[in-house]
């Protein structure tokens, strides 16, 4: 516990180098160097997670922070974080955690923990999930696996906020214990990643269609940035490639805030956020959400009468008038995963 431990999917090489097949990156890693999320480190030819056990962060959110408005509205989920990321957002909001090894020539800092004891401390905090969160996910897997299990086996739900770049071996390994995702859809061109966050868009797509198709409950995120992905054809195309994969997939379209390497750049305007909500219910998405700004596109309405369903305020659910997962006013499905997490598992 806390310590380093032999890490899943790796690659040995015959110059004892090894290749991390974790995520997309496919980081080649020499021996006694580290994986470009910080938190993997090749020692004497093993490749090992250094954040087994070890956790940043512990709160107790609202399930709508992730942001997840169709997985069990007004519970609370049980967040937790290691250190490192294998992306390099430059507006990162939580680049003092994500970063951190980075930042710090290597050091690791984190509270050292089990599984049993961040799944009882969820229980006893009144939680109904476990979200694995703030920080890409799949760079703690090792350790996220077992908690994963624990949680299962107390009757809550597995929810991760993930940037979508793990790779297929990876999602095979816990997508079998994961009830819900929310993915990051940064932007739809591979120059917009690049750029902005050292990556490519296709993984990401792919990643979203996988736990679609895997019966995982998945919801978008794309932040709006100002002059970066925020023209009509941007939208258009991100709503287009969500809408591809499912129109019952919820799209939050957020408000961009200057952090990290973006403190020069504004806001986004309101009514940009507007016209992307409006370009994603054009494309046939079902349910499309303004984030970060609270009013009414923060509210759930029935796709097929538009009665308002879950009134928000914020990250509080003020009103949800669901029935079964069904509309009060025509009875028509609601898209969602609105039952006790033991009846949803």
């Amino acid at each position: 516990m806390g310590a380093a431990r032999e890490a899943l999917l790796f690659t040995k090489k015959q110059d004892g180098s090894v290749r991390c097949r974790l995520c997309a990156h496919g980081c080649t890693i020499p021996s006694g160097s580290r994986g470009l999320c910080g938190v993997r480190e090749n020692v004497g030819g093993t490749l090992c997670s250094l954040v087994y056990g070890r956790l940043v962060s512990r709160e107790i959110d609202p399930i709508e922070k992730k942001p997840m408005f169709h997985f069990l509205p007004g519970s609370h989920a049980y967040s937790i974080a290691t250190v490192g990321c294998n992306f390099l957002c430059h507006n990162c909001q939580n680049h003092f955690i994500s970063q951190y090894p980075k930042h710090h020539e290597g050091r690791l800092v984190g509270d050292t923990v089990n599984a049993e004891e961040v799944v009882a401390e969820a229980a006893d905090a009144g939680c109904r999930s476990i979200a694995y969160t703030y920080t890409e996910p799949t760079i703690a897997l090792e350790f996220y696996l077992e908690v994963m299990q624990c949680a299962r086996e107390a009757g809550l739900a597995n929810v991760w906020v993930s940037n979508g770049y793990f790779t297929r071996d990876a999602a095979d390994l816990f997508f079998k214990w994961l009830d819900g995702i929310n993915i990051d859809l940064k932007g739809i061109s591979d120059d917009f990643y690049r750029e902005v966050i050292g990556a490519n868009v296709r993984p990401v797509l792919d990643s979203i269609e996988r736990a679609h198709d895997a019966g995982v409950w998945v919801e978008v995120t794309t932040l709006v940035i100002p002059g970066l992905n925020d023209s009509d054809d941007a939208l258009h195309w991100t709503a287009e490639a969500v809408a591809g994969i499912s129109p019952a997939i919820p799209w939050h379209v957020s408000r961009f805030f200057p952090a990290f390497r973006m403190i020069d750049r504004s806001p986004t305007p309101v009514a940009t956020l507007e016209r992307a909500r409006r370009i994603g219910q054009a494309v046939g998405l079902r349910y499309v959400y303004i984030g970060n700004v609270p009013g009414e596109g923060e509210d759930t309405k029935c796709p097929q009468c538009g009665a308002r369903v879950v009134s928000r305020a914020g990250y509080v659910v003020r009103e949800n008038r669901l029935r079964d997962g069904r509309c009060p006013e025509c009875q028509a499905v609601v898209d969602g995963v609105w039952e006790s997490p033991e009846a949803a598992l």
